[in-house]
């Protein structure tokens, strides 16, 4: 078995406009850089034999303090990356109404049957994710993995390996925290979730096995 230790990078300099950012690369806040400390200090005891992240810098900045304490290598694979919003990258969602009108609360109401205009389907998203994830598997076949990248695509996926239709995703998972604790466990056919949306500084959350 596979337990893989899923995070939302850190705070982006888009966060506090809440500016979609899918493809486009944007750094990391102070707090964004201490959640990705906070995420080091957890990690050196958590029991983690492997670390991957998306190839965007707020994933990579955001596990580089987790490489460094742990000794271990980093992993930056392009297929973890965030969706591209297409015309939606960098703009708030009131600048989107404005923008877009119908096609936006399309979005609102089946943000994969509608995706935003110009962007990634979502469904090819979680297929590159997925991918990712069973060679990531593969390669850890009995261990404990942490993986850093992006909200809407770990909704995504965690809705496809657990049954939930996909569309679904912004109801079922409505807030994923910078830097909070995702644990799923994959064997041959199945996906247990272990834990979700877990404060790092949860005293529990360091015994979650």
């Amino acid at each position: 078995m596979t337990d893989i230790v899923l995070i939302r990078h850190g705070e982006t300099v888009w966060h506090h406009e809440n500016r979609y950012a899918g493809s486009s690369d944007v750094s990391l806040t102070a707090l964004g850089r201490r959640q990705a400390d906070a995420l080091a200090d957890w990690a050196t005891t958590s029991g983690i034999v492997t670390c991957w992240s998306s190839d965007l810098s707020r994933a990579r900045d955001t596990l580089a303090p987790t490489a460094a304490a742990t000794g271990l290598s980093p992993r930056h694979d392009a297929r973890l990356r965030e969706l591209d919003f297409g015309n939606g990258e960098g703009r708030t969602a009131a600048e989107m109404r404005e923008r877009f009108g119908e096609q936006y609360e399309a979005f609102r109401t089946d943000p994969v049957g509608h995706h935003l205009p110009g962007g990634e389907h979502p469904e090819q998203a979680v297929r590159r994710a997925l991918d990712c994830l069973t060679d990531i598997r593969a390669e850890t076949p009995d261990g404990r993995v942490l993986l850093v990248w992006h909200a809407p695509l770990l909704r995504l996926v965690l809705c496809r390996l657990l049954g939930i239709a996909t569309s679904e995703y912004r109801r079922a998972f409505p807030t994923v925290r910078n830097g909070a604790l995702t644990e799923i466990r994959l064997s041959d056919n199945n996906c247990a979730l272990l834990q979700f949306n877990t404060p790092i500084d949860d005293p529990t959350s360091k015994d979650t096995r």
